[in-house]
């Protein structure tokens, strides 16, 4: 086990695992690293943790040392000039009329580059742009383009279950989401109702696909024809979270339905649904 101490940049999910050294470190406090793109300033989120050695990637960084006053003066007037910054890039997107869509301005820590993100339809020849940016701001300039997913990461928001979206509050990677994920939950195949701020299939589908898909092995699908102790009748809706089966039943002229825990009823296990040739489309969709 390999002793790190967690990192987080920004407002991203995303943590990274430093060597502290001798530094003695408190969560939230900010620090000072070295990364692929220099030094950045990013805080604790947990000052010591064992850690499995093959999640570590060689060499372990350490962390330089403990932002100072002077630091958090630094992060601070980079953060008062971000929105000049967004408000020039705009300006400038319009005069050389490109269509693209500016999300996201971030000041380097050592001030010598500055980095717009931004989405588009395809891509974009944006040399002119950079041309310009770079003779206003006197540094380096880059442009960086994100997908949809990646702007609601950035740009954050509140989803319809009345949480932070999982992307922007909780994940550190995007993992894939197919609309198979919805059929297994037996959800609505509205757009609407299964479809995050993005637009794209909401990634929370994902959390419990897993146990749908076990439950599914365990339980008729709609309509199969089941034995119950009240006879024979078909399913007409089931509760995988109970394990429970709703049949219709007729019997003597009338009809009525009972609900069944699926120990209490027989049924043609390993009959699966067969599979829809549109979901390796989706899967691809949403992406």
């Amino acid at each position: 086990m390999a002793k790190v101490v967690v990192v987080k940049f920004k407002n991203s999910c995303k943590c990274y695992y430093f060597s502290a050294g001798k530094l003695e470190l408190k969560k939230g406090q900010g620090v000072i690293v070295e990364t692929s793109r220099g030094l950045e300033y990013g805080l604790v989120q947990e000052p010591e943790r064992e850690v499995p050695d093959e999640t570590v990637v060689n060499p372990l960084k350490p962390v330089l040392r403990a932002a100072t006053a002077q630091d958090e003066e630094t992060v601070r007037r980079h953060e008062e000039k971000r929105a000049e910054a967004m408000r020039v890039c705009r300006e400038k997107i319009h005069n050389h009329g490109l269509e693209m869509k500016l999300i996201d301005c971030e000041f380097t820590f050592d001030g010598s580059k500055v980095i717009f993100t931004f989405t588009a339809e395809g891509r974009v020849d944006f040399r002119e742009l950079v041309k310009d940016l770079a003779s206003y701001f006197h540094m380096r300039i880059e442009l960086k383009q994100v997908g949809i997913r990646d702007e609601a990461k950035i740009l954050g928001g509140i989803a319809p279950c009345g949480r932070v979206c999982c992307c922007a509050g909780s994940m550190q990677d995007f993992k894939k989401v197919s609309i198979k994920m919805a059929k297994n939950q037996g959800l609505s195949l509205n757009p609407g109702k299964i479809s995050g701020l993005c637009g794209r299939l909401m990634c929370c589908l994902s959390y419990e696909d897993e146990y749908y898909v076990n439950a599914g092995k365990k339980i008729p699908k709609l309509g199969a024809t089941v034995g119950t102790p009240e006879g024979k009748g078909s399913v007409v809706s089931c509760n995988m979270l109970k394990m429970e089966v709703r049949v219709k039943i007729e019997k003597d002229g009338a009809v009525f339905y009972r609900d069944y825990p699926v120990t209490e009823i027989k049924f043609k296990r390993g009959q699966q649904a067969e599979e829809d040739p549109a979901d390796e489309a989706d899967d691809k969709i949403s992406d």
